[in-house]
């Protein structure tokens, strides 16, 4: 390995540093002429230039154009010019290249370090590099340091590929955006921030990379600022990770409690039960407070609501959240500290029942929703579900096979959805849609192939990991959370069947001008979609189970890195069997969805009749479904509104009147004791001598008195 691992983040962070710096520059220019040419045009209002005025006004010609944007609901586009080509060409080299050279250094360590551990049977010692020693306080030190084992290699591999797939795409979808250097930069910061996670061999160090994709979630969902949903969206992203981030730094201060480490070394410690019993925390209160930093960012009931919202961003940040690096890294963090889990069995257990209502919450909203990125954020929320049953469960490699399975199909849904927003010139609404098929094929047959992936149609990708999770959580004696998983594997399959019929088949929904513009889209973004989808297809054959007559090579690679929880033997005729049912309940789904949605018959405003009678009988739960199951109206009724009223009661009452009250109460004292007191210090002889005289005689008086 003569890369070494530090240069795998340092790549996107150098190209992040060159593209902001060139986009600060492009930038101050263009508005510089911008101004000089709004001040051009108005000479009258040049003695306004001493207060500002004319930049002002130059920005708001320049933004005269975003409000009709926001009036007809586009989520794309600022309304200012595309950049010149060489600008484009510029970052979008720079962009690609930082992200690509990154998984050329990163495949250049994994390749030998997986053949080397698929050769050990039991696998080979981590690669740990150290930087710098970056804090040391009485025992404690924390190193910046850099860790490849099995479980960062498995992450590194399709973080850097999905994610460089990603940046690629960005170049044709993002072509029109004025802040297309501001994209690739923070995109490269991004990438950045997630491999830093990654390869992190310290709590304390995954936490920079932590915090640091909690800030470019902020910076990518609102990156269209001039729009009130995006901003919402982006501050309620990042106030709802600081909740999760509380939980996890506490969770941090308990392993450095029970431990006396805060590097990787503390899983050794945790494996042979080695835990400072002196400590004032317990493993089950640690495991509670990092599960819910993993809840923050993995997005688990009830800290998911800001996933959904996510979707106010480019469609390649959604790909790039949703598929391959932040939502991940909850899974992460407890597949990771596996060790300390089981000491805790039942904090798995919270995590297992967390996960498979997440799951199943979030498949039946995904049932409802009519915006083509929406259903896929909330399928989204459902499959992590399914990942945190699966770590619930002892089934840790297992989980992160998901993962893996996930990062492909999951891209190539939203870029895939992406690629039909563009066809339809930023229309997001499946009911707009339809018979999309012959004029999007390239686009088309990659995300049916990703549909029937995520619907766990074997032999794709998916078929392979749901399973894997559905089968570990009935042969641990789960019976009811296998029930879950089931159910919620039939809703998965209906509600991307339906996506599938409403976009692409039955009649056209849209306005005959918008049908006439339908186009497939450039090489920049199909490209992308036919390796991803080629991922769909094969990359669950890297786990085959041996009922199958595989090894399940991808968990066994695993296993080094993960907790061994005792195996429970499944008969290889009970798994045909629960194999048969998932996947028999998966066509049931795809064959409703496919009866009910696409017909001749269908209109944009009732797509499917046999739905809408459906939705009518449910009575208050239709409605209720639709709109979420009003999670986001009981946080706000719940948490938001009293603690609005607490902060206005401090404000006011207690700040304004209270605290407030006695400053000025103090100062009105002082300045009343002046006034007092100036009478006496005149400086006039005469007031003195009587003042001299009135002291002298009631001094006499109180001596006669007494």
């Amino acid at each position: 390995m003569n890369v070494p691992l530090w240069t795998i983040p340092a790549l996107p962070l150098a190209g992040f540093l060159l593209n902001g710096a060139v986009a600060l520059r492009a930038g101050a220019r263009r508005a510089a002429r911008a101004s000089e040419a709004w001040r051009a045009a108005h000479p009258d209002a040049a003695h306004d230039d001493d207060h500002g005025g004319g930049d002002a006004h130059a920005a708001h010609d320049g933004h005269a154009s975003h409000g009709s944007a926001d009036d007809h609901g586009s989520g794309h586009g600022h309304g200012g010019a595309a950049l010149p080509r060489g600008q484009r060409l510029f970052h979008g080299v720079v962009g690609v290249a930082s992200c690509g050279l990154a998984a050329v250094a990163a495949f250049a360590n994994l390749v030998p370090y997986v053949k080397a551990s698929l050769a050990s049977p039991e696998g080979i010692a981590p690669v740990v590099q150290h930087a710098y020693l970056w804090m040391a306080a009485g025992g404690l030190s924390v190193d910046i340091a850099f860790r490849l084992d099995p479980l960062s290699a498995m992450m590194l591999a399709f973080v850097t590929l999905v994610g460089t797939l990603i940046h690629l795409y960005s170049v044709g979808y993002m072509q029109e955006e004025e802040g297309y250097g501001r994209f690739f930069a923070y995109l490269n910061l991004f990438m950045f921030a997630m491999l830093t996670l990654v390869l992190a061999n310290s709590l304390p160090m995954l936490f920079i990379g932590w915090e640091g994709v909690g800030l470019c979630s902020y910076l990518l969902i609102g990156y269209y600022y001039d729009k009130d949903f995006a901003v919402a969206a982006g501050k309620k992203a990042f106030v709802t990770n600081r909740v999760g981030d509380f939980g996890m730094i506490l969770g941090i201060f308990g392993i450095i409690s029970l431990f006396g480490t805060a590097d990787f070394s503390f899983l050794d410690k945790a494996r042979h039960a080695m835990v400072n019993g002196g400590s004032p925390v317990t493993v089950y209160a640690v495991c509670l407070l990092l599960f819910l930093g993993a809840c923050g960012k993995s997005a688990q009931f009830p800290l998911y609501v800001w996933l959904p919202d996510a979707m106010a961003g480019p469609t390649p940040v959604s790909a790039l959240i949703h598929a391959a690096t932040m939502v991940t890294a909850g899974v992460y963090l407890v597949a990771r500290c596996s060790a300390v889990y089981v000491l805790a069995p039942d904090a798995m257990t919270l995590v297992a029942w967390i996960g498979a209502g997440t799951a199943v919450l979030a498949a039946t909203i995904g049932l409802a929703q009519n915006d083509i990125k929406k259903v896929l954020a909330y399928s989204t929320v459902s499959q992590l579900g399914y990942m945190f049953l699966a770590c619930g469960v002892g089934a840790f490699g297992v989980g992160m096979f998901h993962v893996f399975t996930h990062a492909f199909f999951k891209a190539c849904l939203f870029l895939g959805s992406g690629s039909v927003i563009m066809a339809m010139h930023h229309e997001q609404d499946m009911r707009a849609m339809g018979g999309l098929a012959p004029k999007i094929r390239q686009t088309f047959l990659t995300m049916m192939i990703a549909t029937l992936a995520i619907s766990g149609i074997p032999p794709l990708a998916g078929f392979f990991s749901k399973d894997q999770i559905l089968g570990a959580a009935f042969a641990t004696g789960h019976t009811v959370l296998y029930v879950v998983g089931l159910g919620t594997a039939g809703l998965t399959a209906f509600y991307m069947f339906r996506l599938a019929r409403m976009t692409f088949y039955g009649p056209f929904q849209g306005t005959k001008e918008a049908e006439g513009h339908v186009h497939e889209s450039p090489a920049t973004m199909t490209v992308p979609l036919w390796v991803l989808a080629t991922g769909a297809l094969f990359a669950g054959f890297l786990g085959v189970p041996a009922a199958l007559g595989g090894r399940n090579t991808f968990v066994r690679f695993l296993e080094p890195s993960l907790a061994r929880v005792p195996e429970h033997e499944v008969p290889h005729s009970t798994e045909y069997l629960l194999m048969g049912l998932s996947v028999a309940v998966a066509l049931v789904g795809i064959g409703l969805a496919w009866r009910w949605y696409g017909q001749a018959t269908a209109t944009s405003a009732v797509p499917s009749a046999a739905a809408d009678a459906f939705y009518r009988k449910t009575g208050a739960l239709g409605p209720i479904v639709a709109n979420k199951w009003n999670v986001d109206e009981g946080i706000e009724a719940l948490v938001l509104s009293p603690f609005r009223k607490l902060g206005t009661f401090l404000w006011r009452g207690f700040d304004a009147l209270f605290i407030d009250g006695i400053v000025n109460a103090s100062a009105f004292l002082v300045e009343l004791t002046g006034d007092l007191v100036r009478f006496f210090t005149t400086g006039n002889v005469r007031n003195y001598a009587l003042a001299f005289s009135l002291g002298v005689l009631a001094f006499a008086l109180f001596v006669l008195v007494r």
